[in-house]
């Protein structure tokens, strides 16, 4: 997949007289003062919380800087648009899948346990179906295979899918409680295994 990073902004200096020039060094001086100060008590609070992602999972890709998520519409069963601001301060493991896909298939019922299993630590399992048939496919699938814990989740025309730059299934979205995109897996995992489950906990609990 292609990483895509933000280019930082670059300033043009203009010419100042020596008076300007000593206002400007003086104030450039106060702003970077205040600027470490707000910063240090922020990064304080997200201490490593993340590390150690490569360790548990075998093709995770950190998101770096960690990026904002999409932000198109998606329903669910009942044919309700929703998006993703919806679940803004939880944590969220966020699952492209479809039931064409043999390996989003065998984790899915992984990933109705983890729903329940973190659900006392403000952390949402959300599964979203690529499948064009929609929710009369998705809920068929869920009855048989016995899943009570996982919303019905219709990527309509793949709008999510294409706007995540997805390239293939089943791949896995861990995003914060701020909305941001903080790093995503690429293929199958074990979702309810004690590791991972310890590593989520710790990563994406606010």
């Amino acid at each position: 997949m292609k990483d895509l990073s933000k280019s930082p902004c670059q300033f043009r200096s203009t010419s100042l007289s020596a008076h300007m020039r000593l206002a400007a060094t003086v104030v450039l001086g106060v702003l970077l003062a205040g600027s470490v100060s707000l910063s240090r008590p922020l990064a304080a609070t997200e201490p490593g919380k993340c590390a150690g992602a490569d360790t548990v999972f075998k093709n995770y890709k950190p998101s770096t800087p960690p990026r904002p998520v999409s932000d198109k519409t998606f329903v669910d069963g009942e044919g309700k648009e929703l998006t993703l601001a919806k679940y803004k301060n939880r944590g969220i493991v966020f699952n492209f899948w479809a039931t064409w896909c043999a390996p989003c298939v065998k984790e899915m019922p992984q990933l109705d346990r983890l729903k329940k299993i973190l659900e006392a630590d403000a952390i949402d399992v959300l599964t979203i179906s690529e499948d064009r048939a929609g929710a009369p496919l998705v809920k068929k699938f869920y009855e048989i295979n016995g899943l009570r814990n996982l919303v019905i989740l219709i990527d309509k025309k793949g709008k999510v899918l294409r706007d995540s730059k997805i390239i293939g299934l089943p791949t896995t979205l861990l995003i914060d409680a701020r909305g941001l995109e903080i790093g995503r897996v690429q293929g199958i995992t074990e979702w309810d295994a004690k590791e991972t489950v310890a590593f989520l906990r710790r990563c994406l609990k606010p």
